[in-house]
């Protein structure tokens, strides 16, 4: 079902948004915060915060919990005052309100069933399914020189495989995005500019606020680091090399006549490599970061979220470079075929895990960019403060 207007109401559950109606008073009453990052400049701008300010609010933390350790108000004091934990818990539900279709969205609360699926289920089935197609002989055997991929699945297959989940993933991600964009104010974000835009990309790409304040995040516990925020960078890009790395290897194919595999110095390869060579150490990087996070300070009911994400992206990279030793061997078509099975299940999540944070925070932050330019000024021009 197409989503209406009324989409997402009721996203963020009554207690939740009491709460961070009552922290936000007391956070525009103390101010102490307000230079960590852009949820406090956000909050002075509001008396009172309902649950379309909140899931913005939520959209802009990027966990740095420097606000935490810094928080005269935080427990045990008798206020109570998490704002990371509330946030997260407000991103945690919105995953699931805005999710499309609306039968998809107990997928975001059964993560583990889902990337379950994705990690072992998919591989498994195109396995069995390339094995039944062109048989275990041909499966198990070499197939080494420019085509060989194709000697294992079809180039058509390939293309109709993943145009048709990449496709449904698309829809659905922008379907979500849609109505979080109208959820969160769509007046402010129609009348944005193009630098309002530009401004929000730059702070994405950069995690500007992802430092707290400019010593780091206080992650995994009250001593500031930058180790999470070169852990995103590592993640991040080395996801955007891989795109772009499959992309200039479709111009090869379709524009230039080259089959893959190709050469270890062609493009594709090296961009492939470097990319690569960040999904498996960011991932890990992060994993070990919530590893020794403090019980205390962690939310558990969002582990599975970027826990399953984190070690699929992993898992994808590994097998990556697998094939990239065994393409000449005969244990290339079964590698070829998980790591395609690894690809799939990660499109299959992309709508319904933690991927679909980065496209909420920057709707969020395009906002932000908005609310925060003075009048008549353009945006960009000024900081970040809105005193």
């Amino acid at each position: 079902m197409w989503p209406s207007d009324s989409a997402g109401a009721g996203s963020i559950s009554k207690a939740i948004v009491e709460d961070g109606d009552r922290f936000t008073r007391i956070c525009n009453a103390c101010r102490y915060c307000e230079g960590f990052c852009a949820v406090f400049p956000a909050m002075e701008l509001r008396r009172t915060v309902d649950e379309h300010d909140l899931a913005y609010l939520a959209n802009l933390c990027h966990d740095c919990r420097e606000c935490l350790y810094s928080c005269q108000y935080a427990p045990p004091h008798e206020f109570a005052v998490d704002l990371p934990r509330l946030m997260a818990e407000a991103r945690r539900q919105i995953y699931s309100a805005y999710a499309w279709p609306d039968a998809c969205a107990a997928l975001c609360r059964r993560q583990w069933l889902l990337l379950v699926a994705a990690m072992v289920g998919a591989p498994v089935l195109l396995l069995v399914f390339v094995a039944g197609w062109i048989g275990p002989a041909a499966l198990f055997s070499a197939h080494p020189g420019a085509g060989g991929f194709y000697a294992v699945m079809s180039h058509g297959a390939m293309i109709s495989l993943f145009g048709v989940l990449g496709l449904v993933a698309a829809i659905a991600i922008g379907v979500g995005a849609a109505q979080f964009w109208r959820a969160i104010d769509d007046r402010a974000l129609t009348a944005g500019t193009f630098r309002a835009v530009v401004v929000a990309i730059r702070d994405a790409l950069t995690l500007k606020y992802l430092d707290g304040g400019g010593e780091g995040c206080a992650y995994p516990d009250e001593v500031p680091t930058h180790a999470r925020q070169w852990c995103h960078h590592l993640t991040f890009y080395g996801f955007l090399l891989c795109v772009a790395a499959t992309a200039v290897a479709a111009i090869y194919d379709h524009v230039l006549d080259y089959q893959a595999p190709y050469p270890l110095l062609s493009v594709p390869v090296m961009l492939g490599c470097l990319g690569g060579a960040g999904l498996l150490v960011g991932p890990p990087g992060l994993l070990w970061l919530k590893r020794v996070i403090p019980t205390e300070a962690a939310d558990t009911r969002q582990t599975g979220m970027d826990v399953g994400f984190l070690i699929l992206l992993w898992m994808t990279a590994a097998t990556g470079f697998l094939l990239l030793a065994l393409r000449e061997s005969a244990a290339m078509g079964a590698v070829l075929t998980a790591h395609l099975g690894l690809v799939a299940g990660l499109f299959l999540t992309l709508p319904y895990g933690k991927f679909v944070h980065g496209i909420y925070r920057l709707i969020a932050l395009v906002r932000h960019a908005r609310e925060q330019a003075p009048v008549g000024k353009d945006v960009g021009t000024t900081d970040q403060t809105n005193d």
